[in-house]
């Protein structure tokens, strides 16, 4: 049950920060926008309304209906994974996955991916049973700020890089 509890926490956090990165102001959704246009998805505006929908979406059913909020996020981060593969092999592009970063898309954009998708097969399998109020308030917590280093991996990565360089 805390699996089932922390995946859904990890999950909202992610799905959650990345929709309102994306429509936190105009300029972030034009250049989301923009970022899927440049990936050679068309067309670029119902995509990306159809991306932040879908994402919010994901959000409210992990919340309300979690099993179907897991497929959704399944879904969602494994078609993610398929466009960033696609295009690192057509040599790369930006990521706007938070709709603030433009960091270049990279290997540990898929591998990131993949731990999502692992987090909501986890957590769809995950077995019920009784829940301890306090393990429950743990298992959150700990997801939480799992979620937290997971939207900031591109900002971990540049300033773990730019201090070793230095």
């Amino acid at each position: 049950m805390y699996v089932e509890i922390g995946c859904r926490v990890l999950l909202g956090t992610v799905l959650l920060a990345a929709a309102v990165g994306k429509v936190s102001g105009r300029d972030a959704y034009r250049e989301f926008t923009r970022s899927v246009r440049d990936m050679g998805y068309r067309p670029a505006g119902p995509l990306a309304a159809a991306v932040v929908a879908t994402e919010f979406t994901a959000v409210v059913l992990l919340a309300v209906f979690p099993l179907a909020g897991f497929l959704a996020s399944g879904a969602l981060l494994l078609t993610f994974t398929a466009a960033i593969v696609a295009n690192l092999r057509r040599g790369g592009g930006t990521c706007r996955c938070f709709g603030r970063t433009t960091a270049p898309l990279g290997r540990h954009h898929v591998w990131r991916n993949a731990f999502l998708v692992a987090c909501a097969v986890a957590g769809a399998l995950a077995p019920a049973g009784a829940v301890r109020p306090g393990e429950a308030v743990l298992a959150g917590a700990a997801a939480l700020a799992v979620g937290v280093l997971v939207v900031m991996l591109d900002e971990l990565r540049y300033l773990f890089g730019a201090a070793s360089r230095t």
